[in-house]
C-alpha cells in the first residue's frame, strides 16, 4: 500500500535534510513555496503542520497538481468512467490471472463492492476504486486532505487556484499503462491492502513531525518498484512541471505549489531539479 500511496501521490514527504514539509524558492521579486501534500486525513487528525499556514498566508495564488475545483465536477466523473472502462468488450476476469482475480474478489467482498460492477473496468481503475473505498472505510476523508482544506480557505479568501496539469492528463498516465503493468499494479494493490491503516498512520506521523529518516525507512523499498510507472507518474511529470514553477518565480506575487509524494524528493524530484537549475530550496519552519 505504501507503493500505491507514493505512485498516485496521496501523501507528501520531506527532503532527507530538513524538518518541514514546505520549501521556499526565492525569485527576484517573489517566493514560490513547494509543499508536500497528504490528500486524505481523518477528521480527528486534520490539522496541518504550521508551515502550511505560513506559506498560505504569504501566497496570493495556490497551484495544485490539478485544479481542485475540476476534480469534483460531473465532467470529471464522466471522464474517469470513460477512461477506466474497457473499450474492446474485455472484462476484468479476462485481463488478470485467476489467482489475482480471486484476491480482487476477496477484497471487493470485504469492502461490500459487487464484482459485477467492476467487470467492465480496467485493472488500474479497479485498483483505484478499491484503494479509495478502503481509505473511506478506515476513516480517511478526502474533504479533510491538504488540498481540500486549503482550497476552501482560498475560495473564502478570494485567492486563485491553478493546476499544473489537467485531470485528463493525469488519468491518461494510468490509462495508458500496458496490460501487464496494470495487472501487476492491481495485484500489488490487493496484496498490500491489509497493511494500509498501519502503514499510512506511520507515514502521516513522520510527515507531521518532519521525521525524514523515518519516512526514508518506510519508503525506501518502494523507490525501486515499478520503475516504468515511477518515471511516468513522478519524474516525467516533474520535468514538465519545473518550467512552470520557474515561470512563477519571475512573477511579482507569491505562490504556494502543492504536490504529492515523490514529486519533491529523490532522483528527478522537484527539489533536485531546482538545485540543478541554480535555485536554493530552503525549508520553511
Amino acid at each position: 500500500m505504501r507503493r500505491w500511496l507514493l505512485i498516485v501521490g496521496l501523501l507528501g514527504c520531506l527532503d532527507t535534510q530538513a524538518q518541514s514539509p514546505v520549501w521556499a524558492l526565492r525569485g527576484a521579486h517573489n517566493t514560490v513555496y513547494l509543499a508536500g501534500s497528504v490528500h486524505l486525513l481523518k477528521k480527528d487528525d486534520m490539522s496541518l503542520p504550521p508551515a502550511f499556514d505560513r506559506a498560505y498566508a504569504s501566497a496570493k495564488t495556490l497551484v495544485m497538481e490539478v485544479d481542485i475545483d475540476d476534480v469534483d465536477s460531473p465532467a470529471a466523473q464522466a471522464l474517469i468512467l470513460q477512461k477506466g472502462m474497457f473499450a474492446d468488450g474485455s472484462t476484468l476476469r479476462d485481463s488478470i490471472s485467476a489467482a489475482s482475480y480471486g484476491r480482487v474478489v476477496a477484497e471487493a467482498t470485504r469492502l461490500g463492492l459487487p464484482m459485477e460492477g467492476l467487470q467492465q473496468f480496467e485493472p488500474w481503475a479497479v485498483a483505484l476504486t478499491l484503494t479509495q473505498l478502503e481509505y473511506v472505510q478506515l476513516g480517511f476523508d478526502p474533504d479533510e486532505g491538504v488540498e481540500k482544506q486549503l482550497g476552501r480557505r482560498a475560495h473564502a479568501d478570494g485567492k486563485h487556484i491553478l493546476g499544473l496539469e489537467t485531470l485528463e492528463q493525469q488519468i491518461d498516465i494510468l490509462a495508458s499503462l500496458s496490460k501487464d503493468d496494470q495487472a501487476a499494479f492491481l495485484e500489488q494493490t490487493v496484496t498490500e491492502m491489509g497493511d494500509a491503516d498501519r502503514e499510512t498512520q506511520q507515514i502521516i506521523a513522520a510527515w507531521r513531525s518532519g521525521d525524514a529518516a523515518k519516512l526514508a525507512a518506510l519508503m525506501s523499498e518502494d523507490f525501486q518498484t515499478f520503475p516504468r510507472l515511477y518515471h511516468a507518474l513522478v519524474t516525467d511529470r516533474n520535468r514538465r512541471w519545473m518550467p512552470q514553477i520557474e515561470r512563477l518565480l519571475k512573477a511579482e506575487q507569491n505562490y504556494l505549489v502543492i504536490v504529492g509524494a515523490l514529486h519533491l524528493v529523490g532522483d528527478g524530484g522537484l527539489l533536485q531539479l531546482a538545485r540543478a537549475d541554480g535555485l536554493e530550496p530552503r525549508p520553511l519552519q
